[in-house]
């Protein structure tokens, strides 16, 4: 059984992702931050909504991800909200992505941020963009599914 230390606990998730995309695999990649940005991850201080993934020079980038700095931050460092984040993961991991968003238009966005062995992940997924009646099929089964459970709330009265 694992250590309530080394369960992944959610900072923050992108729930418009899954409403854009269909997700192909997942990853879990480590992030490069600064002090003042572990500080502020640890407050809740994050929006990952508008992040996306980013290849250059065959290293992954997170850009769009907001790591609002907390009041206390440092009078010595600047912060800056929207700095762009490297991504670590395997060589040959990072290889099948470029090879798969080159190749077959896959795009690589950011689900969520965790934390796992008091060290903030990024889980990202290879994915495909939804067309406009696939997004209001994943609305009629979202609806279709809360009116199941109010349903069998109210007989369950």
């Amino acid at each position: 059984m694992a250590k309530k230390s080394e369960l992944p606990s959610r900072i923050a998730e992108n729930k418009k992702a899954a409403y854009n995309y269909f997700f192909e695999e997942r990853y879990e990649a480590g992030m490069v931050l600064h002090g003042w940005e572990v500080k502020a991850l640890r407050e809740g201080k994050v929006q990952l909504t508008d992040g996306y993934v980013l290849i250059k020079g065959g290293e992954l980038f997170l850009i769009g991800c907001q790591i609002n700095p907390l009041r206390t931050a440092s009078t010595h460092v600047r912060p800056d909200a929207a700095r762009t984040k490297k991504l670590l993961l395997h060589k040959d991991e990072i290889k099948r992505l470029i090879g798969k968003v080159e190749q077959k238009g896959y795009t690589l966005v950011p689900l969520n941020l965790h934390w796992k062995n008091g060290r903030v992940k990024c889980e990202i997924a290879l994915a495909k963009g939804k067309a406009e009646h696939d997004k209001r099929d994943t609305i009629k089964e979202r609806e279709g599914k809360r009116e199941v459970e109010r349903a069998l709330k109210s007989r369950q009265r």
